[in-house]
């Protein structure tokens, strides 16, 4: 299958710009930099080449951008990418700045930057050199090195316009250079611009807009993937605008995907005299300002127009039409246990691009390889992407961790509880690895202010393991999914399963979540009870994982239950060495019969609760697996019964 079409398949540096300035060109755009740059531009210096400056990792990660304004011009033919990049950057490092950093992919090059000061905009001086790094296909990046004409202070944003260019083919050179082989490479590097298709996914793979990092590398451990998580969650807030011209020869490409967002590629001028197949001709589309979100830029274009599935759930385009009849009854099949647990139906299509090569997933965009196979087969993966489509939040956590949680539920539908208990368990097992293990005197391992902004507030959420993540400002998939996951599986216990429904649609209704304490209020509404202790433990701070164990059992004898029979009366107290509160179940047991309480156990402390049982009781247990703790999630203590 091809990506495209026939012709090319798939003021002063504190200041913002002065409210005069006059507004970006919006409507049909050819991309000219005669035309359309500036004249001060066009007489901004030109670059003094391969000039290597010494330049420190703290200056790469000062800069968090605020907003992408990009004139993108595409030759697909030529595997050409020409772009005119607004773009704003705040200083959040704690020093001023007396240059500014910025990266991109090194098969692109630099051509010049210009500035706002004094309400005006003024060229300035750079140079620029090839660093080496991951971040990019090519296991480097072309930096360049922008003189400020006076330093930018901490905490103040500067307003720049950048021009670069060059041609994106594919390339695997970062994991050739560490031994990996050929075909394993190209199925996971596989951005290009080209007549076959186009493809880019942004940093961590192809570095088609400006960027600001250290360098990173796949052979050192996860860095290169905290990198990118991090680089997602400091930009999360940041604005984006694009407008996209592409060239063709033949057939018009059909749509272009923008950070997930599909637009439909509208034809500007046609030579009418030559045939269709060599008729050259320009497509647009234009993307609104829209908040970025936890994300990297991502673009793709197609040369077709999707095929819906009958059950409207999924767009595909595809070659392999043979696989969509599949696809729809797979996507029916999930479709009950969405509607039930997220809402009647989906908020917008799942658009599936079909691509060999390493899965991508944005929201509800997938590109993946497509091939007919049973529903049941594609049950599973599909019930994660078709959430996406039914529920959506600018919060990774609710977002991603929604999406895992119906797989969860899939589970259990499909296999039962156990099943899903036991998946449960064995994501716990991960997370255990690299949460923080309990204190020695301070009761939060981790802490955020709810109220704060994402890029002021990125240092809350770093890649040392020993400080773990809060939810709200996770960038690693193993908090904003798996424990993400763990948590709402948690709330389902502790709020019940109507309740945790009712919040989930009627949040993915309201769309008010700016705030990042929306849900938990949604939810309270929904319960009808103050789950401040959870979110706080769970969600807005990283306190770890509870440390159960069964303290005490003490069973006595009851002549007479009620209106029933004897049995006993069971006190059990629950000790917690972890730092994060817990709500679980003591469940006495005897045979098949048993008797049930939820308890709550703050952290550092222990509680006890009392189980009437009918009968004489073998044996108590604490926790049901459902809870992640620092070890066992299930523990059990036999009874003595007199």
């Amino acid at each position: 299958m091809s990506f495209a079409h026939a012709g090319m398949n798939f003021a002063q540096a504190q200041e913002t710009p002065p409210a005069n300035e006059p507004a970006a060109p919006h409507g049909k755009v050819l991309f000219s930099r005669d035309q359309d740059s500036p004249e001060v531009e066009k007489k901004a210096k030109a670059p003094v080449a391969e000039t290597v400056v010494e330049v420190s990792d703290a200056e790469r990660t000062s800069l968090t951008f605020t907003s992408y304004d990009l004139d993108v011009h595409l030759t697909p033919a030529e595997s050409k990418l020409a772009v005119h990049a607004r773009f704003g950057v705040k200083n959040t490092g704690k020093a001023p700045l007396t240059r500014l950093v910025f990266q991109i992919s090194s098969a692109l090059s630099w051509e010049s930057f210009t500035g706002q000061t004094a309400g005006r905009v003024v060229p300035l001086s750079f140079t620029q050199h090839a660093i080496d790094t991951d971040a990019d296909h090519t296991g480097k990046a072309t930096e360049a090195v922008v003189a400020l004409p006076q330093p930018l202070e901490p905490g103040a944003t500067l307003a720049l316009t950048g021009f670069y260019s060059g041609e994106v083919v594919q390339s695997a050179e970062r994991l050739e250079r560490i031994g990996a082989p050929l075909d394993q490479a190209a199925n996971a590097d596989w951005d290009q611009i080209g007549a076959e298709r186009t493809a880019l996914r942004g940093f961590g793979n192809v570095l088609w807009y400006p960027t600001a990092a250290a360098p990173v590398f796949l052979g050192d451990g996860a860095k290169l993937f905290q990198s990118v998580g991090l680089n997602k969650l400091r930009q999360a807030e940041a604005t984006v605008h694009m407008r996209l011209t592409v060239e063709y020869v033949g057939d018009a490409p059909d749509a272009a995907f923008f950070c997930g967002r599909r637009e439909q590629l509208v034809k500007v001028s046609e030579n009418q005299n030559l045939p269709v197949a060599e008729s050259p001709g320009v497509a647009t589309a234009e993307f609104s300002e829209r908040p970025l979100g936890f994300r990297t830029l991502s673009l793709f274009i197609t040369d077709r127009a999707g095929t819906v599935t009958d059950n409207s759930l999924i767009s595909a385009v595809t070659d392999h039409y043979d696989a969509l009849p599949s696809y729809g009854a797979a996507s029916t099949k999930v479709q009950p246990l969405l509607a039930e647990w997220l809402g009647a139906g989906p908020l917008r299509l799942l658009n599936i691009l079909d691509h060999e090569g390493q899965p991508f997933e944005d929201d509800a965009l997938l590109v993946v390889p497509m091939r007919a196979a049973t529903p049941e087969v594609l049950a599973p993966s599909l019930v994660h992407s078709l959430s996406h489509a039914w529920f959506g939040s600018s919060h990774v956590w609710l977002d991603e961790g929604v999406a895992q949680f119906a797989s969860l539920l899939w589970i259990e539908q499909a296999q039962g509880r156990e099943a899903a208990v036991k998946q449960l368990q064995q994501e716990a097992n991960t997370l255990a690895l690299v949460e923080p293990g309990p204190s020695s005197g301070s009761p939060v391992a981790s802490s955020a202010n709810p109220s704060a902004g994402t890029s002021s507030s990125s240092s809350a959420s770093s890649s040392d393991s020993d400080a773990g993540q809060s939810l709200i400002l996770a960038s690693d998939e193993v908090y904003y999914g798996t424990k993400a996951a763990a948590v709402l599986w948690m709330l389902r216990s502790v709020v019940g399963d109507d309740a945790l429904k009712r919040a989930l649609e009627a949040y993915r209704t309201d769309k008010m979540d700016s705030d990042r304490k929306e849900f938990q209020r949604v939810l309270e509404r929904s319960a009808k009870r103050d789950l401040a202790w959870f979110f706080d433990d769970w969600v807005y701070r990283d306190r770890g994982l509870p440390d159960l164990s069964i303290a005490n059992v003490t069973p006595r004898a009851l002549d007479k239950i009620g209106d029933k029979g004897k049995g006993f009366l069971v006190s059990v107290e629950v000790k917690n060495d972890g730092d994060a509160a817990a709500e679980v179940p003591v469940t006495v047991r005897s045979g098949t019969l048993t008797s049930t309480q939820r308890l709550r156990i703050p952290g550092r402390s222990s509680a006890s609760t009392r189980v009437v049982f009918e009968g004489t009781p073998d044996e108590v247990i604490v926790n049901d697996g459902t809870v992640p703790e620092v070890t066992a999630s299930i523990h059990t203590k036999q009874i003595v019964a007199h």
